[in-house]
């Protein structure tokens, strides 16, 4: 997809200098944050538009708003953000072309188990990224861009 810088999935979304790193090496001039609770909630649009660095034009959409949204096709060079894999999922199973997904922050919750370091999913998200990586998108997980990138196929083997 034209204009797209990085497809990430951190549950924080905009975390102030997380986003700031990305931001240097990834010089977006948008941010869509895709979220079906998230876009529903104006606090948190709020909070997410506060966090974002100055500038930079930031959407938070539902799943099928996004679908919506990216079949225009992107006008500025962008950064999308989700939390989950499953939300990728529902995009790219609608036709969104997406060819790489960067996994930032997935925290350990009652479904989830480590997969690398501070990394954890669920079984479900771990069949989600194995499907991913079967339709040819690349995987890889990096916290920060300072960080060595760790395949996603790698860390599912473990």
């Amino acid at each position: 997809m034209n204009n797209l810088m990085l497809a990430r999935i951190d549950d924080r979304l905009i975390h102030g200098q997380v986003m700031t790193a990305w931001m240097k090496v990834k010089p977006a001039k948008q941010i869509i944050v895709i979220d079906d609770k998230v876009s529903k909630d104006t606090f948190m649009i709020d909070v997410i538009q506060l966090a974002a660095p100055s500038g930079i034009k930031v959407k938070v959409l539902s799943c099928d708003d996004a679908v919506i949204e990216l079949k225009k096709g992107l006008s500025l060079p962008t950064i999308l953000l989700a939390k989950t894999p499953l939300t990728y999922k529902k995009v790219i199973d609608e036709g969104i072309d997406i060819s790489a997904i960067n996994v930032g922050g997935m925290g350990v919750n009652a479904n989830r188990r480590t997969l690398y370091k501070n990394i954890a999913a669920s079984d479900e998200e771990r069949a989600i990224f194995k499907e991913f990586l079967a339709k040819n998108i690349d995987v890889k997980i990096q916290i920060i861009p300072a960080n060595t990138a760790m395949e996603m196929s790698e860390a599912l083997k473990k």
